[in-house]
């Protein structure tokens, strides 16, 4: 059994790349269907609820799990097929709320970023044990982890939409094959990228495609984004705050006609929850829709019906919606409504002063990580730095304008929400005439305030170097001015009692507890030194009793080492008011030495 054992092969190296790969991937796969599961169940509930408190419910429970599968395929962009219309002419249902695509995102990053640390995020209590684990990387590799919870999440989604397809909201089969594997791809990658520590490379990879120059604009050598990523992240906050702001803004200027719309679309109060909870999931939605109407192009309420600030199209037979409510009236726009570019203006203040930032950085924030100063940029490099960060913004206003439209209806209902080129062509216009003036404006101005103050910064600093030395010298003419009283008596003879070779040591309690040499202790004008004739009573310095080691004759000599470090020892006690008389000394002289004559 021993030389069978000892001769025995080791497995085949595919076989070995399987034993390995197969718990990450069968790890993803687990994961991947159990994040498509709780959103379906999420929903499910959702619906189940809404459905028992409904006072007429239309279907049984079968009916509420097709509309809660239906719902979840749509929040993942997939367009739905609505049959049971007055025409019998089957009509298309395409807006997806875009509060409920936060759902299944957030649960397919978590399921990626679990499947790559393979359960580790559970073992947090023991890193303070063992911190040597937080620098050990993910057990899975990126490749098995994403392949897995992308099929194992497809895996689910297939069977829920031939479940829908036999309910009254059938799904898209185009869009569905388009959006659901689109969503998953994305939330994945971003798990597994998030598991390993975000690196910078991958995010090159997908910037080959721009210029070089531009490259670093928008993501920085330290994997941080560049000065155009946060411009451009910064002017669509600004954006989509400022249309959040102006649909809020209206539905309280109609405040009566959004009341009445709310009360007559149902009149049971679970009818009124559900519609609420609509309006919530939509209001994303509505704040593009303001930022599109901010900029210009409006946005769509049917075909060849616009709404914009400088004129509003009558507008189709509506549905009494809160939101829909807030429309402004057909017709020319009024001042309050020019009031609107308000918002793409701000925006571009903020995009043009962020990319500003970036390029003349001030005093506080301008060096590196090494220590060296940051370089001031170029106007023509600041002026491009503005331009991208105009035409990131745009990109990303035309992506969320695509997203927050589409059809609800056939016919005239059949386009609803902004046009996403109107909206890029818009946003990189305002952004463009403004952002790039404010920029190199900005810039030119952080430059010409940081020359007007070095100047002074500079001779603010000539100003405390000076009064640092000027304490320093006042301080060694001075030493001999400090009384025997207290700690500056103590520090004093201490110091005092070396510079006279010994002649007080506070080992046999000499100078340190007043017995010593008054004139030791108080030094003399020329910095406390002691030569041959420094005695109390004017005559030659007596050794110390026990301390037989002859005493050489000290030599007047310039400040040296050891007065630097007296200086510095007394440089604590500034703030003893100086004295030069001596003060009486009530305790009696050590044995074979003079009593210090007191002071009259």
């Amino acid at each position: 059994m021993i030389e069978m054992t000892a001769r025995r092969r080791s497995p085949a190296p595919l076989l070995t790349r399987l034993r390995d790969r197969s718990p990450g991937l069968v790890g993803g796969l687990t994961e991947g269907a159990l994040a498509a599961g709780l959103g379906l169940a999420s929903f499910a509930v959702l619906v189940m609820l809404l459905w028992i408190s409904s006072p007429y419910p239309d279907s049984g429970p079968g009916g509420a799990m097709h509309v809660a599968a239906a719902l979840w395929l749509l929040a993942h962009g997939a367009e739905l097929v609505r049959t049971d219309t007055l025409s019998g002419v089957p009509a298309p249902l395409g807006v997806p709320p875009l509060l409920l695509l936060a759902l299944p995102v957030w649960l397919l990053r978590r399921a990626a970023r679990d499947a790559t640390d393979r359960g580790r995020g559970d073992e947090d209590d023991d890193f303070e044990e063992y911190p040597e684990a937080l620098a050990d990387p993910p057990l899975v590799s990126p490749r098995v982890a994403w392949t897995g919870v992308v099929l194992g999440y497809l895996a689910v989604a297939a069977p829920a939409a031939l479940y829908a397809a036999g309910g009254v909201l059938r799904p898209s089969w185009v869009w569905t094959g388009l959006s659901v594997p689109l969503v998953a791809v994305v939330a994945a990658g971003a798990g597994v990228w998030s598991a390993y520590g975000r690196p910078g490379r991958p995010l090159r990879r997908l910037l080959d495609l721009l210029p070089k120059g531009a490259r670093p604009l928008v993501l920085g050598p330290d994997g941080r984004p560049g000065v155009a990523a946060r411009a451009a992240a910064s002017g669509a906050v600004v954006l989509l705050g400022g249309g959040a702001l102006l649909v809020v803004a209206s539905m309280v200027g109609h405040g009566a006609a959004t009341q009445a719309s709310f009360f007559r679309l149902t009149e049971g109060w679970s009818g009124r929850f559900a519609v609420l909870l609509l309006c919530a999931a939509l209001v994303p939605n509505a704040a593009v829709w303001g930022a599109a109407y901010a900029l210009g192009p409006g946005f769509a309420l049917g075909a060849g019906h616009t709404v914009g600030p400088l004129a509003s199209a009558p507008a189709p037979f509506l549905p009494p919606f809160p939101l829909l409510a807030a429309v402004p009236e057909a017709g020319k726009g009024a001042p309050v409504h020019w009031a609107a570019g308000a918002v793409p203006v701000v925006a571009a203040l903020v995009v043009g002063w962020t990319v500003a930032e970036g390029a003349a950085p001030a005093e506080g924030g301008g060096t590196k990580p090494g220590g060296e100063r940051a370089a001031v940029w170029s106007a023509g490099r600041t002026a491009r730095a503005a331009a991208l960060a105009s035409l990131l913004c745009a990109a990303v206003l035309a992506g969320l304008a695509a997203l927050s439209g589409g059809p609800i209806g056939s016919a005239v209902l059949s386009r609803f929400g902004p046009v996403w080129w109107q909206v890029a062509a818009a946003t990189l216009a305002w952004l463009g005439l403004l952002a790039i003036p404010t920029a190199v404006g900005v810039r030119a101005w952080r430059c010409r305030s940081s020359r007007a103050e070095e100047p002074k910064t500079g001779k603010q600093s000539d100003e405390a170097a000076e009064g640092a030395r000027g304490p320093r010298r006042l301080r060694r003419h001075a030493r001999g001015w400090f009384t025997r009283t207290g700690v500056a008596g103590v520090a004093g003879a201490a110091e005092g009692a070396r510079d006279a070779g010994g002649a007080g040591r506070d080992e046999v309690g000499g100078d340190v507890w007043g017995f010593g040499d008054p004139g030791v202790a108080r030094g003399t004008e020329d910095g406390g030194r002691t030569g041959p004739d420094a005695s109390p009573v004017g005559g030659t310095p007596s050794p110390h009793p026990l301390d037989p080691t002859p005493q050489a004759p000290r030599v007047p000599h310039g400040p040296g080492p050891r007065d630097q470090e007296y200086e510095t020892d007394f440089g604590l006690y500034d703030f003893l008011t100086s004295d030069p008389a001596p003060e009486p000394y009530d305790a009696p002289a050590p044995p074979g030495r003079p009593r210090p004559p007191e002071t009259p």
